[in-house]
């Protein structure tokens, strides 16, 4: 291991940005006789962005087993509390559409950091709303400052070559998947035994520690692009039209996280209702199902960077469809075989979720290096655009044809990003 300046890396005074220490993998001799040294960031910075990504994406699920409880203690409806995850969804698209492409004109390191303390601020203003108005106001911030998620894993993308940027952000992805499933394992159980604002105090503590650590440990980034911010902005939609790949991983991805948003936002509130009438914890327990999924990530990086990302987005999706179409047969059975049904339904559609996300970052990231934070941005923003009307969808199905309504859906959904993957479109946009 040693300690490389890349000469490139200095900020906009001209001074050297502080040395990251970095894996030299290897050393590539170009056709005019000059090398290029091919460097991977070490294993504990990786760690260090894993974490901060699981941290902050975790923010966006700890109310999901919590809503049977938040109703029942603010005393709203069942689709008055569905709001929730609602507004919190729409504000991390709002925060990745206004704020993540922000990481293209600016250092990285220091976009993160303010996003940092400005969600332990709003976690802790969660913590202590005393109606749902607040709560909903309180939802959308969280949504918009948990973007921080979304300039590590870019941060994560330039750091690493392009020979292994699969795998390294996939390592980085597993930490934030895992951050959005096992969310719901702890903010169950938290909120069953120490009440639920005690979950949102311990999710602002934990936010605070790793942006000290990442204050420590993250090396600063130098800007791609000096447009301004309304430029910035306009750009987006300037990527969209001219990159077909980006168009198709945005719309596939955004009909894959509708059935997951439906399910994952409906799933405490029918748990909580007959025949099963479980608690909080029991519906965040199935996180530890769907974290399953998540530690495929740096598999499915791999996958992407030897047999071609296309080829995983396929599977991906076809996985998720066949996992939601497999629960509408729970009418069919007892209950106790509903839940094993379930739960490993729940494996399925995770891992094929995952999957096809890793693969559509790994083609995206690959578009224009310059522009990775926008290109991102328009990817999530389909992304959760689409999980934020798969949560309002699946509490409306819900109320009205019950649990077949929202695996219904679901399965639809996951049949259209498939669909979408096999489109048949030039070779340059495969």
């Amino acid at each position: 291991m040693s300690s490389i300046h890349n000469p490139h890396d200095q900020s906009a005074s001209g001074r050297p940005t502080p040395a990251l220490v970095l894996h030299t993998t290897h050393v590539a001799q170009s056709s005019n006789n000059s090398s290029e040294v091919h460097q991977q960031p070490s294993s504990s910075l990786v760690l260090l962005l894993a974490s901060g990504a699981s941290l902050s994406v975790a923010s966006l699920y700890y109310s999901q087993p919590m809503l049977g409880i938040l109703a029942t203690e603010i005393g709203v409806s069942d689709l008055d509390i569905g709001f929730v995850p609602t507004l919190t969804q729409l504000g991390y698209a709002l925060g990745i559409l206004l704020l993540a492409p922000l990481g293209d004109k600016h250092d990285r390191r220091n976009i993160i950091l303010i996003k940092a303390g400005l969600l332990v601020v709003s976690l802790i203003a969660a913590a202590f709303a005393q109606s749902l108005s607040v709560l909903l106001i309180a939802s959308l911030a969280i949504g918009l400052t948990a973007t921080m998620a979304q300039d590590i894993v870019p941060a994560a993308a330039t750091l690493a070559h392009e020979s292994r940027r699969g795998k390294v952000v996939g390592t980085v992805m597993t930490g934030l998947l895992m951050g959005i499933l096992l969310s719901r394992v702890i903010s169950g159980f938290v909120a069953e035994h120490f009440g639920w604002r005690t979950m949102f105090v311990l999710a602002a503590a934990g936010v605070s520690l790793i942006a000290a650590a990442i204050w420590r440990g993250l090396p600063h980034f130098v800007p791609t692009t000096s447009l301004s911010y309304r430029a910035l902005l306009g750009s987006l939609l300037g990527l969209l039209r001219r990159h077909g790949t980006l168009r198709r991983a945005a719309l596939a991805q955004g009909f894959l996280a509708m059935g997951f948003g439906a399910f994952w936002s409906t799933l405490a509130v029918m748990l909580h209702a007959e025949p099963f009438h479980m608690g909080s914890a029991v519906a965040g327990a199935f996180g530890l199902a769907g974290a399953v999924g998540a530690l495929a990530a740096p598999m499915a990086g791999h996958l992407a960077d030897k047999h071609g990302p296309g080829v995983v987005t396929k599977l991906g999706a076809g996985l998720t469809a066949v996992s939601f179409a497999a629960m509408n047969l729970s009418p069919l059975l007892s209950p106790a075989a509903q839940l094993w049904l379930l739960g490993i339904g729940t494996v399925g559609f995770d891992l094929g979720v995952q999957t096809t996300l890793i693969a559509h970052q790994t083609i995206v990231y690959g578009i224009d290096p310059g522009a990775r934070s926008r290109l991102n941005a328009v990817l999530f923003v389909g992304m959760f655009i689409g999980m934020a009307a798969g949560a309002t969808l699946g509490s409306a199905l819900l109320a009205q044809w019950g649990w077949t309504g929202v695996t219904g859906l679901a399965t639809v959904t996951a049949l259209a990003a498939l669909a979408v993957r096999f489109w048949k479109v030039p070779a340059d946009q495969a």
